[in-house]
C-alpha cells in the first residue's frame, strides 16, 4: 500500500485569504532530508523543524538584504509568550554560510530560531524565485521602512564594512514563508515576487493560529484578543 503524501499547496495572496488559485508544486517530502545548518555549522534535517508541531518558516533574501534586516527586525518584537500559547515555532532560514548566523541575529535583535541553506537546496526544491518581478499583486511589505535607494545603500555599506567582504547569499534569490506541521502538512505558502513582497507577519500568525493581533508600529503590544 502506499504510504500518504502530503497535499499540493497553493501560493495565497495578501488580498486572497482563501487557498488561492495559482498552485506550487512542491511537497514537504521533497525537502524533507535537506541539511540546513545553525550558527555553529551543525547540520539538521529540515523535517526537523516541523515533524512534531506547527512552523512558521519565513526563508529571507541574503543578509544584506536591507528589507529582510528589517523585516527579521519585526520578527524579533513577536512576543515569546505569545508564540508559545499558540504553540507556534518560529524559524528564518537564510542562504549565506553559517557565520553569518550570529551577526544577523545581533544585529536584528532576533532571538528565535535561525539556520542557513547555503546551497540554496531549499530554495531551489520549493521552487522559489531568483529574479525580481513587480505586479500588481506584490505590494510592498508594511514592515520595511526604508527607500529601495537608502536601503541599498544601507546593505553596501553592511557588505563593505563586515570583516569577511561577502554578499552573504546570491543577491537574486527571492524569499517566501511557508506554514507547515506537524508532520508533512502545508497549511501555506507564498513566495515572493521581489523584495519588498513580504506577507504581513501579523496575518501569518494569525494563519498560523495566533488568536492576538501584534502591533509592529513600536513595540510589540497586543491591541486585540
Amino acid at each position: 500500500m502506499a504510504g500518504a503524501v502530503s497535499p499540493i499547496t497553493r501560493q495565497v495572496t495578501k488580498e486572497n485569504q482563501d487557498f488561492g488559485t495559482a498552485s506550487v508544486d512542491f511537497r514537504l517530502e521533497d525537502v524533507e532530508d535537506c541539511l540546513i545548518y545553525d550558527r555553529h555549522g551543525v547540520p539538521v534535517p529540515f523535517k526537523k523543524l516541523y515533524q512534531d508541531g506547527k512552523s512558521v518558516i519565513i526563508f529571507v533574501r541574503n543578509f544584506l538584504c536591507y528589507s529582510c534586516k528589517e523585516y527579521v527586525e519585526d520578527l524579533s518584537k513577536i512576543p515569546r509568550e505569545a508564540l508559545e500559547d499558540a504553540d507556534i515555532r518560529l524559524v528564518v532560514i537564510g542562504q549565506s554560510a553559517h557565520r553569518h548566523i550570529q551577526p544577523f541575529c545581533s544585529l536584528t535583535g532576533y532571538p528565535y530560531e535561525l539556520y542557513v541553506d547555503p546551497d540554496r537546496c531549499i530554495y531551489q526544491k520549493l521552487g522559489m524565485k531568483r529574479e525580481e518581478k513587480y505586479t500588481d499583486s506584490a505590494h510592498p511589505s508594511p514592515h520595511v521602512k526604508s527607500g529601495i535607494f537608502m536601503g541599498q545603500l544601507k546593505s553596501i555599506w553592511r557588505a563593505m564594512s563586515s570583516p569577511i567582504f561577502d554578499f552573504q547569499g546570491d543577491m537574486h534569490q527571492q524569499g517566501g514563508a511557508i506554514i507547515v506541521g506537524p508532520g508533512s502538512q502545508v497549511h501555506f505558502s507564498h513566495f515572493d515576487m521581489n523584495r519588498l513582497d513580504h506577507m504581513p507577519i501579523d496575518w501569518l500568525l494569525q494563519h498560523a493560529g495566533l488568536q492576538q493581533t501584534l502591533d509592529f508600529s513600536h513595540k510589540p503590544k497586543i491591541i486585540h484578543v
